[in-house]
């Protein structure tokens, strides 16, 4: 940035920019049509950043920290991320980086008692039907490149200061290490800033929720022994949770448990020498070098809102739970995607602005159901007490074998744990049911050959019409008036397997869930559904 010294309260306006001093700090003022201002450069807001920029809108992302983090809790990255990221052509990157794990292995008072394959636990539910561990510092470092090569850099050092909302945009003023300040203007605001969320604060939102009593600790670490083997392995003996993920390399391994020490009055730094010593020595765990060390608190927290009129909250800023699961990070690559191709829609003059609305009803659902549901995992794993022991000594290693022996059930937990499950039925945007598939679903996969599936077509992350049979003549008309790209599929065993209706007509939304299913497969019904939502996806003018 050009500083200039300027008279006290002179103001000059030069295409569109204009620049105003007081004292010996300078304002610049930048007038923005179409662009969205991103605070907080993590996977939330990167992946914001990258669908925007495919879709041909002006991004600037800005985060505060001086660089992109070297140490990272967030570990898992859950099938529908993948198959969101193989809309952007990143999925393949990202597989081939990460680790494909195995096996979940439960210990119990020194030995390994369960064994659970689930390298194909999603087999004929995804195209990536198995958990992959991918650490979120280099899942970073690959989105800024992808970014970069698009033209787009992170602003580093660059820190929200305040914001005011207006009817055409958002008023920011940013502020830079060296001192300046700088006022922007952009047409929306997305808050992807973290648990401290400065976005969430100027928007005025509550973060009700609580915070664990135990301090948690994450550890790179070199290791030799039987965890060592690609696969994830969890301590069940005692409250002090322990468990071991794979990591790239040989005898690598990411170690997430709690800190032993009673931390009250404590302000000393913890080091690795103070985490529970007992699981890691039932697990036979020999480490030989720890190569970096973090610890860190878990909260369960939900925002009120997500939306305050041009603002957003997406990610930790929206909301924060335990690490059970792996579900954080991928919580908030879905929300970066669900608004992401509403606001590319908006901007391109493709939808009306309330289109919009619809973000916070079909997230804020699913992270409150979310919290819950981790929240009491977690509680039962670190519970202390003869009871909870005793459920995790005796009755979990019973079960946890049997539930994943039991095809339906091994089916529940992949689509809950990898995210393809969440559905939007109340959403203003989710009309019909055709066979088993509602309106807010997510597409069924449906594999056609080897090399070939019906998600395809979603790389256009663009409004389309799927077919499974026939189309009708009246179906086909109205997408050729209405420029919407139909895709008809050869009806097979399949696509009945997916539960979808042979020739029912399914609209499809960019981010690849069913808007609209219509059982009779006229689509009736599409140019209602058009208009009464002031939509007019037609041909996209960026892809």
């Amino acid at each position: 940035m050009t500083h200039l010294r300027l008279p006290d309260e002179m103001k000059v306006v030069l295409e569109g920019i204009a620049i105003s001093a007081a004292s010996d700090i300078f304002i610049i003022v930048h007038s923005s049509g179409t662009l969205v201002l991103i605070v907080g450069a993590g996977p939330t807001g990167l992946v914001l950043a990258l669908w925007l920029t495919k879709s041909g809108v002006a991004v600037r992302i800005i985060d505060k920290a001086p660089e992109a983090g070297t140490t990272s809790r967030a570990l898992a990255v859950q099938a529908r991320t993948l198959e969101f990221y193989e809309q952007l052509d990143l999925a393949r990157a990202v597989v081939d980086a990460g680790v494909k794990v195995a096996a979940v292995n439960l210990w119990v008072r020194g030995r390994r008692a369960v064994r659970a394959p689930i390298m194909d636990i999603g087999r004929g539910s995804s195209p990536f039907p198995f958990p992959l561990v991918y650490p979120q510092d280099a899942h970073e470092t690959l989105l800024v490149e992808r970014l970069a090569a698009l033209g787009v850099q992170v602003e580093r050092r660059t820190e929200l200061l305040s914001f005011e909302q207006g009817e055409n945009g958002v008023s920011a003023l940013l502020g830079h290490a060296d001192g300046a300040q700088e006022r922007f203007e952009a047409s929306y605001l997305a808050g992807c800033d973290g648990a401290h969320s400065k976005v969430r604060d100027g928007m005025g939102i509550g973060f009700p929720g609580g915070t664990y009593e135990h301090m948690f600790y994450v550890a790179d670490a070199q290791a030799n022994g039987p965890v060592a083997d690609h696969e994830l392995h969890v301590d069940l003996d005692t409250s002090d949770f322990i468990a071991v993920f794979p990591m790239k390399g040989e005898h690598r391994i990411r170690l997430i448990g709690s800190v032993s020490v009673p931390l009250a009055g404590e302000q000393r730094t913890l080091t690795f020498a103070d985490v529970s010593a007992a699981p890691i020595a039932q697990m036979k765990i020999e480490i030989e070098k720890v190569n970096w060390f973090s610890t860190y608190r878990v909260h369960h927290r939900v925002a009120l809102s997500f939306q305050r009129e041009r603002a957003f909250l997406l990610g930790d800023a929206a909301h924060i739970h335990s690490p059970v699961g792996g579900q954080g990070m991928n919580t908030g690559i879905g929300d970066a995607v669900n608004l992401a191709w509403k606001l590319a829609a908006v901007l391109h003059g493709e939808a009306d602005a309330r289109l919009l609305d619809s973000y916070e009803p079909e997230r804020i659902g699913f992270a409150r159901r979310l919290v819950a549901t981790t929240d009491r995992a977690f509680t039962i794993a670190t519970k202390s007490g003869p009871l909870a022991a005793f459920v995790r000594g005796h009755i979990v290693p019973l079960v946890v074998p049997w539930l994943f022996r039991f095809g339906p059930m091994r089916r529940f937990l992949f689509r809950t744990v990898s995210q393809i499950g969440v559905a939007y039925p109340d959403s203003p945007l989710s009309v019909g049911r055709a066979g088993r598939v509602r309106g807010g679903d997510r597409l069924p996969w449906v594999p056609l050959s080897e090399t070939a599936d019906n998600f395809a077509p979603l790389a256009s992350r663009a409004w389309q019409a799927h077919v499974y049979g026939s189309a009708r003549a009246s179906a086909e008309a109205a997408c050729a008036e209405l420029q919407l790209p139909l895709h008809v599929f050869a009806w097979s065993p399949e696509a009945a397997r997916a539960g979808l209706a042979r020739s029912a007509f399914y609209l499809v939304r960019p981010d690849g869930y069913v808007a609209l299913a219509d059982g009779d497969g006229s689509a009736r019904g599409l140019r209602q559904y058009l208009a009464d939502r002031e939509l007019a996806p037609g041909t996209p003018r960026f892809r």
